[in-house]
């Protein structure tokens, strides 16, 4: 197939633009504006590969979309491109209205415009794949599990923005007949992924001998998706789902926040060797929660298990251990990733505002 991604130069874009040229032998075009969190380097791999092309090109901008279309002629969309870090979220909320709601409603509309050039046959044929977050579903108490039929709750900018996008997504499929597909995923980890999420924070600061920050009592449970699980996935939904259906995406790994840094701390015990000061758990400091933090996340994914047939290939344990290992060995990348950047904290200007106003 020849495949259109959106944001394959991020950290779940680029896994599956590798998936789909080096596993699948699939034609795809990545589509990347190139912000603070992609880079070509998560691609590297496929360089001088025919079957891969890059085009810069920024979401939001519906003439060159409207061009990468004509110029590529794709058999499907995966739709990846968005701002994804609920801390810069709260800092910052504009740009995720941007680009994850207007992007997304100019790839809808793009992909629409170029499918009724299409034959019919191929028109048929033609797939769009919004993919999402768990975190549309706002916060869970102390069981039970999102599904897909779970009310939309989001609480925080980063969340409300992709709410409001899948909300188009399926109103493009209902009211155009746009053949769309949408996924919604618990958290991702793995390679190559930007280093101010958790996971790589806590590497990244129990190797520099670094305070490991962990929000409020670290009590908050995610569950936790390698992501290389992930793109299978997300390959299936567009290949073999149903178009107008959602289809959950999780890795039945609940931990806490407090429970995976411990764990990591003791891969890198094992890994690295205890740190100077003695055992890496020692760094770990708790900090002040953000606002808004959900409390539980959790998915159901019997319907794309059932369905479609997707299992997961890593436990938490295996693709814990893969992940740090990796984060060892490109040690280097992430230095790169983060030139200029730095591992601050975000998402605190809210808080500090409202504990001003009170």
């Amino acid at each position: 197939m020849r495949i259109l991604v959106t944001g394959g130069a991020g950290f779940i874009g680029s896994a599956l633009v590798r998936h789909l040229v080096r596993d699948l032998g699939h034609s795809v075009v990545t589509v990347d504006k190139l912000t603070y969190a992609g880079t070509l380097e998560s691609l590297a791999v496929l360089d001088g590969d025919a079957r891969h092309a890059f085009e810069k090109v920024d979401v939001c901008d519906a003439d060159a979309l409207a061009d990468v279309f004509r110029r590529h002629q794709p058999e499907a969309v995966m739709h990846l491109a968005a701002e994804s870090h609920v801390d810069r979220s709260i800092d910052g909320p504009a740009a995720f209205l941007q680009t994850n709601v207007i992007g997304t409603y100019t790839v809808l509309e793009a992909a629409r415009a170029y499918r009724e050039t299409l034959p019919p046959e191929a028109a048929n044929a033609f797939r769009v794949l919004h993919v999402s977050t768990d975190e549309v579903y706002g916060s869970l108490g102390d069981t039970g599990l999102f599904t897909e039929t779970t009310a939309y709750d989001p609480s925080s900018p980063y969340s409300a923005s992709k709410a409001a996008s899948d909300h188009f997504a399926r109103a493009w499929h209902r009211t155009f007949g746009l053949p769309v597909v949408v996924t919604n995923c618990s958290n991702n980890y793995g390679p190559y992924q930007y280093p101010e999420k958790l996971i790589p924070v806590v590497i990244a600061k129990a190797l520099r001998g670094e305070p490991i920050p962990v929000y409020g009592t670290g009590d908050n449970v995610r569950d936790w998706l390698y992501v290389d699980d992930h793109v299978r996935a997300l390959v299936l939904a567009m290949t073999h789902g149903t178009p107008g259906e959602t289809y959950n995406v999780g890795g039945n790994a609940e931990r806490t926040n407090l429970e995976l840094v411990h764990a990591l701390c003791t891969l890198l015990d094992d890994l690295v060797g205890e740190a100077p000061s003695g055992a890496y758990a020692d760094q770990i400091t708790f900090v002040a929660d953000r606002p808004g933090h959900d409390h539980r996340y959790a998915i159901d994914a019997t319907k794309i298990e059932t369905e479609l047939g997707w299992t997961r290939q890593e436990t938490f344990e295996s693709g814990l251990r893969k992940t740090v290992v990796w984060t060892l060995e490109n040690q280097e990348w992430s230095a790169r990733a983060l030139d200029g950047v730095g591992l601050d904290r975000r998402g605190v200007i809210a808080s500090s505002t409202v504990e001003a106003d009170a």
